[in-house]
């Protein structure tokens, strides 16, 4: 977090880009929000969740900013005066499990860049997974429960808020609508519920 930190100069205001469930429940104070998109990075369902959204029997799939392509999301301004306290919480949210690489990024936004802290995965890291088919996606986002509940309602919740937003993310609305029809099957219906 320090060498992170290391070219601020301590009364300047500082951004952090999210693009999962840092734009639903940020966990911080910010005093501006802005959509905004990032190049050379996409969402993506490509960590495990082996505590969170899952247990190690079962593991659940949280989102990453991975290689390539761009990423639309929120980038969030926070005030000089509370960086120190807000970082300190959010590096525990994030870093805690070392799956991240803490990364300072352009992000453009309509009212002009602004060079945000994004957390993109690590890639040799042995929670990253890569290029799971479809259906094994939906069958693990399904089943997984973990400490703050079930995969499921990350990735709907997360869904939902992007399309509050304005936000399209093609592959998330397809797999969310999966989710929906599987939740809405008769033989379903005991297993999975949606948070509303």
């Amino acid at each position: 977090m320090a060498r992170s930190l290391s070219d601020w100069s301590g009364d300047t205001d500082l951004w952090v880009y999210g693009y999962g469930s840092l734009i639903w429940n940020p966990e911080f104070d910010h005093a501006e929000q802005r959509l905004g998109i990032l190049r050379g990075h996409h969402r993506s369902l490509c960590l495990w969740s082996r505590v969170n959204r899952g247990t190690p029997e079962k593991p659940g799939l949280v989102f990453g900013l991975d290689r390539g392509g761009s990423c639309r999301g929120m980038a969030f301004r926070i005030r000089s005066q509370i960086v120190p306290q807000a970082f300190e919480a959010l590096w525990r949210r994030e870093m805690s499990t070392g799956a991240y690489h803490p990364r300072w990024l352009r992000c453009d936004t309509e009212h002009g860049p602004v060079k945000a802290l994004a957390f993109v995965i690590d890639r040799s890291g042995s929670g990253y997974v890569k290029g799971l088919p479809d259906s094994e996606t939906l069958e693990i986002v399904s089943r997984a429960q973990g400490r703050y509940g079930p995969c499921l309602d990350y990735v709907v919740q997360t869904h939902e808020a992007l399309c509050l937003a304005g936000i399209r993310d093609g592959r998330l609305a397809r797999l969310a609508d999966r989710l929906q029809e599987r939740i809405q099957a008769p033989s379903s219906r005991q297993s999975f519920t949606l948070k509303t």
